[in-house]
């Protein structure tokens, strides 16, 4: 299980909050993950659970869809935005739109090779 955060009220300029939805929409579309807001810091799952996922520099803008590729479950919940009180952002379109875009193909690869095992519950009959 995978909790994470969808920010509320966002406290971000226009063009932050545009980019970050086209952004969002554009994954949630080409993963299937159907989160809301995956650039939330918010992360909540079991340690277990998160050493069980392939490892790969950025992996956190992919972790619903790569929990849910193990089989897991994703839950989103609302949490309060609040605006950075010191410093800039050194986050933009320029030095993560690529990186991202070539990570995101590794996660359509990996989901693509996925091989989820399935669980059934063996009952024997008492003679």
């Amino acid at each position: 299980v995978l909790i994470a955060g969808w920010r509320a009220k966002r406290r971000d300029t226009w063009a932050r909050r545009l980019s970050s939805r086209v952004a969002n929409g554009v994954r949630s579309r080409l993963l299937g993950d159907a989160t809301p807001d995956t650039g939330c810091g918010l992360k909540l799952f079991a340690r277990e659970d998160f050493l069980a996922l392939p490892y790969f520099d950025h992996m956190h803008r992919f972790l619903p869809a790569l929990v849910r590729r193990a089989g897991g479950t994703v839950e989103s919940v609302h949490v309060a935005h609040r605006p950075r009180e010191h410093g800039q952002s050194h986050y933009g379109i320029h030095n993560r739109l690529w990186v991202g875009l070539v990570d995101m193909m590794g996660v359509i690869w990996l989901q693509r090779r996925a091989r989820v095992p399935v669980v059934e519950r063996i009952t024997t009959k008492e003679p």
